[in-house]
């Protein structure tokens, strides 16, 4: 059985590199949430202003460090979306490009394997030749998000893709297969050396590595309850990333500030590309209300969701599971982020005020992001 742990009331001082009223939320966050750990960066003017982490890492209460292994969940979306658009840069692929130009037979001909999805479900329907990458990377293939949580567990076209946005990792997952099966690259080596390494983000990975042990977060469920850290052996474009929050800060500001894109492609990435009609991200294949009703600030960016506030415009990429809470939340004007990282899902009902004391009024679409979240929306 875990012990209870109690957060610590605001200190008087803040600790060093973080300033007060950031210390001071945090931990009323925490108290008021019961999340076990949760780390935070700040980045401003493109460069990392402020990195700090609260609380514990597992059930033995030691603490969760800046340095402390996490999973980075769907946050590894955005670092794969920045990999392509640099093999797109060198003119190794192209966005609209349909996918059949990169593969020796028809999509559904190759084999089923575990790594991917179950391509060979489509046999018999021709849709799949209007995929292109850039379908693929704005959410807008028209499949579930996997093919496991079909009733049937197979793999369909719900719409005609590119029409509109529903959440599919089953997208990204195809498109890794592209790369792997097509162009005969590894997507994680790809990966290693045009992001983790080029940007300094030491303790990142694709796939599990055994020096990760020694400073290992475990995660909290919404109950309360602890598991063990996922050690994923395959590389998952749709979220096999272990990463830290001092590694994860650096990917943040790179990318605010286009290091390693040209301005076209950075510019590209953050472009309203694909208008988001529904009420909420989940479930993904809910219908679309009708175009009167519908909200004209949010749109699919390529690996981000774009959005527009009373501070101009913004993107943003979140990253779940039943122990992770992650959010990276950016603002163009003054190249502006914040970037939380939690390994306890319930942390997630304060990123709302925590992002917004630190950023002010953004016109982050929180209700879509997490539906009724959005109404645990005030300060901590």
């Amino acid at each position: 059985m875990i012990a209870a742990f109690a957060i610590a009331a605001p200190a008087a001082t803040a600790p060093a590199g973080v300033p007060a009223s950031i210390d001071a939320n945090v931990r009323a966050a925490l108290a008021a949430t019961g999340a076990k750990g949760l780390a935070l960066a700040v980045i401003d003017g493109g460069k990392v202003k402020h990195v700090r982490s609260w609380g514990i890492r597992n059930a033995a209460g030691e603490p969760l460090g800046t340095d402390t292994i996490m999973y980075g969940a769907s946050l590894t979306k955005a670092v794969f979306a920045y990999t392509v658009m640099q093999l797109a840069e060198e003119g190794r692929i192209e966005l609209d490009a349909p996918i059949s130009r990169y593969l020796s037979k028809p999509l559904p001909d190759y084999p089923d394997e575990d790594k991917y999805g179950p391509w060979s479900h489509l046999k018999g329907d021709e849709r799949w030749r209007k995929l292109t990458p850039r379908v693929l990377l704005t959410h807008s293939s028209g499949f579930a998000n996997f093919a496991y949580l079909e009733p049937d567990g197979k793999l369909r076209f719900h719409f005609e893709p590119g029409t509109r946005y529903a959440y599919s990792g089953e997208g990204l997952i195809l498109l890794q297969f592209v790369l792997e099966r097509g162009l005969g690259l590894d997507v994680g080596a790809e990966m290693q050396r045009r992001v983790f390494d080029r940007f300094g983000m030491a303790n990142t990975g694709m796939v599990w590595r055994p020096d990760f042990a020694k400073n290992l977060a475990h995660g909290w469920d919404a109950e309360g309850k602890i598991e063990p850290h996922d050690e994923r052996s395959k590389v998952r474009a749709a979220g096999s990333m272990d990463t830290t929050i001092a590694d994860f800060a650096r990917f943040a500001a790179a990318f605010i500030r286009g290091k390693r894109l040209s301005r076209r492609s950075r510019a590209e990435m953050v472009r309203p590309l694909l208008p988001i009609g529904t009420k909420s991200q989940f479930p993904t294949l809910q219908p679309e209300p009708p175009l009167a009703e519908r909200r004209t600030d949010l749109a699919a960016g390529l690996g981000v969701v774009t959005f527009r506030g009373p501070q101009g415009a913004g993107f943003f990429k979140g990253g779940h599971n039943d122990t992770t809470g992650n959010m990276w939340v950016c603002l163009e004007k003054r190249r502006r982020c914040v970037v939380i990282l939690s390994n306890d899902v319930r942390a997630e009902a304060a990123f709302p005020s925590l992002i917004e004391s630190i950023l002010g009024e953004t016109g982050m679409p929180w209700g879509w992001e997490y539906g009724d979240i959005a109404a645990m929306k005030s300060r901590p």
